[in-house]
């Protein structure tokens, strides 16, 4: 899947990262061996299958390497490190948390599965507008922990300006109801990256006053660039990738 408001988004279903890695495939024992196979040309899974792991990773419940555990485990990491964190706040001392929206605060697997991981602009447009996403539970606790320590939460997204009511809208009905700041992409240079524009918007965060102490995304553009936060937590998102 991509997103239609980052340039450059790239999708995973090639799974280059898995194929890399992955051997190539064995000819079986008995095989005809007039069938000629390229072992070099074979290294990559095919993007049927690719697509049938990222569905059984998302589906499967155990917490041997399923999604689900796997993203619990970082957000529990991260509330760890925000309650130690507000335990030696300095007097006076104004701490945030960053987050990202999309697979960090707001899952779109419904629409991602729905279109098989491809993506269509009016398709994902729509999906948006519905305001209907759920929270990722991990960071859904992790944000009600944050209020608690009286940690001000800042929702950096790549999503346009003209998506803020939706945006709010969704929030709001997945259970994030209070926020220091929500801050979109408004028009940009298209020589931007990414990293430049959230690390920019982090600055602005810093410039108010505010010590950044933890910053989470799914993404590594969402945590690279100056200034970094104490701690950044990267979640897994094997689904798409934003450079």
């Amino acid at each position: 899947m991509k997103k239609p408001y980052f340039a450059g988004v790239v999708p995973i279903l090639a799974l280059v990262a898995l194929g890399s890695v992955l051997a190539p495939w064995p000819v079986a024992a008995g095989q005809n061996q007039n069938f000629v196979v390229n072992d070099a040309a074979e290294r990559i899974r095919n993007i049927d299958e690719a697509k049938s792991e990222l569905r059984q990773y998302y589906a499967c419940t155990c917490k041997c390497g399923c999604y689900a555990s796997d993203f619990s485990v970082q957000a529990q990491k991260a509330l760890q490190f925000l309650q130690k964190r507000a335990a030696k706040r300095a007097p006076g001392e104004k701490l945030a948390m960053v987050l990202d929206i999309d697979e960090t605060s707001l899952s779109n697997w419904e629409q991602m599965s729905k279109a098989d991981f491809t993506y269509r602009a009016n398709d994902f447009s729509a999906w948006e507008e519905e305001a209907r996403a759920p929270a990722l539970d991990g960071t859904l606790r992790l944000y009600r922990e944050a209020r608690k320590l009286g940690v001000a939460v800042f929702f950096i997204t790549g999503r346009p300006e003209a998506e803020r009511s939706a945006t709010e809208k969704n929030l709001r009905f997945a259970g994030y109801d209070d926020w220091q700041g929500l801050i979109l992409r408004r028009a940009h240079p298209t020589t931007q990256t990414t990293s430049d524009y959230k690390s920019s918007e982090r600055a602005k965060i810093v410039a108010q006053g505010f010590k950044l102490a933890l910053n989470a995304g799914d993404q590594w553009s969402d945590l690279r660039g100056q200034p970094e936060a104490e701690f950044s937590l990267k979640y897994p998102n094997p689904f798409y990738l934003i450079p």
